[in-house]
């Protein structure tokens, strides 16, 4: 295992590390021990080459403990004033930690519309680049002093997932209180056993992660693991490892079997189909036939008319769709051609009909497959008998 930890990290130049509260904080607040450890683990990444970008949690439970509060916060607005007291503590706690290494760092707050618009998305990556260029140490965080349920990510997982691809990442590294992914919950009984390696993150591997967060914490190993899945999607490998262990990221680095690593896909999306797939919000369901799901999955096809059965919900020109088969299962997301009102019109008609129906006729793709991510994986080909 330890040949394949090296030859999948070999080429990495360019690192996202995700770090959680429940690493961050003790009965103090903010661990600051464990911080100075982290910074300087980065640092010596920084000496022998690597460039890190830093997903950092830890703003409210900074903010709970310099305002005495204790036990989970129970309302928005209390967690978004708690993040308000705790965020410029956090950024300072990190700029002095830094700067003891002669290192400088960036804050950036996001919310899910800042990158949800593509535009912005761009100028955000171009932002990442320009402080990457010059060594800065970039600190991200979810802005919850004005995040709301429409424009939150949910936990720094799924944001850690999505800058990966902002920042073109060549590795994710999420630093949790566990030792890994265990087949079982460890803190259920003693039998749980560390999963090194994940070479593909199915059903089953998510069955072995739970959901449960902590108090100062959103995430659990589920939303871990679901975040793994979104990463090695794009072609990037992932590892949860120890955060409080000294020096967990050169062990990584070493190929040492620390933690779990996630093996990338090898067929993967491309930077925006990754963006349709995992970072727009669908506004409704496609349901396509049996001849409509093997074109799109199997064969990199668009969507046509002729293929759909049905339209849930309402959605305009542009919008992101979830494409679903018969039973709900989801196929692929993409940004459809036309509405769903003019969807329901022309569905199950050939390309030749939209005109006649429609009084005009944009587009023969319901979608095309340029803005269309399938999200599941071909059936693997018979091989032909001898």
């Amino acid at each position: 295992m330890t040949a394949t930890r090296k030859e999948t990290l070999a080429n990495v130049r360019r690192i996202l590390v995700k770090v959680g509260s429940a690493v961050l904080t003790g009965e103090d607040g903010l661990d600051l021990t464990v911080i100075e450890q982290l910074v300087g683990d980065i640092a010596t990444l920084k000496e022998r080459g690597y460039q890190v970008v830093l997903v950092s949690s830890g703003a409210i439970a900074s903010g709970k403990h310099r305002l005495g509060i204790e036990g989970k916060l129970k309302s928005i607005p209390q967690k978004q004033a708690a993040a308000a007291v705790g965020q410029g503590r956090l950024m300072r706690v990190y700029s002095n930690a830094f700067g003891k290494h002669g290192l400088f760092v960036g804050q950036v707050l996001l919310t899910m519309s800042d990158i949800t618009d593509r535009k912005r998305f761009l100028n955000i990556r171009n932002t990442l680049f320009t402080l990457l260029e010059w060594g800065v140490i970039t600190v991200i965080n979810e802005n919850d002093t004005v995040a709301v349920d429409e424009i939150k990510f949910g936990d720094n997982d799924h944001l850690a997932a999505m800058m990966a691809n902002i920042c073109e990442a060549h590795l994710v590294i999420n630093l949790t209180s566990t030792d890994g992914l265990y087949d079982r919950n460890p803190s259920e009984g003693k039998k749980a056993k560390l999963i090194p390696l994940v070479t593909e993150c199915t059903e089953e591997i998510e069955t072995c992660a739970t959901e449960e967060g902590t108090s100062v914490g959103t995430g659990g190993m589920k939303s871990k693991v679901l975040a793994a899945k979104k990463v090695t999607a794009f072609g990037i490998p992932y590892v949860i490892a120890p955060g409080r262990r000294l020096g967990v990221l050169q062990e990584i680095m070493d190929g040492k079997e620390t933690g779990t690593l996630f093996l990338p896909m090898a067929e993967h999306l491309n930077s925006r189909k990754y963006w349709i797939a995992f970072t727009l919000r669908s506004r409704g369901r496609i349901v396509i036939d049996a001849g409509a799901k093997t074109a799109i999955v199997e064969e990199g096809k668009s969507l046509l008319p002729s293929g759909v059965t049905a339209v849930e919900g309402e959605f305009e020109l542009g919008d992101p769709v979830t494409c679903v088969d018969g039973e709900g299962n989801q196929l692929a997301k993409g940004l459809v051609n036309y509405s769903s009102e003019e969807v329901r019109k022309i569905m199950g008609l050939k390309t030749g009909k939209i005109e006649q129906v429609l009084g005009r006729k944009d587009y023969d793709e319901v979608i095309h497959r340029d803005n269309l991510a399938v999200m599941v994986k071909a059936p693997a080909k018979e091989k032909p008998a001898n």
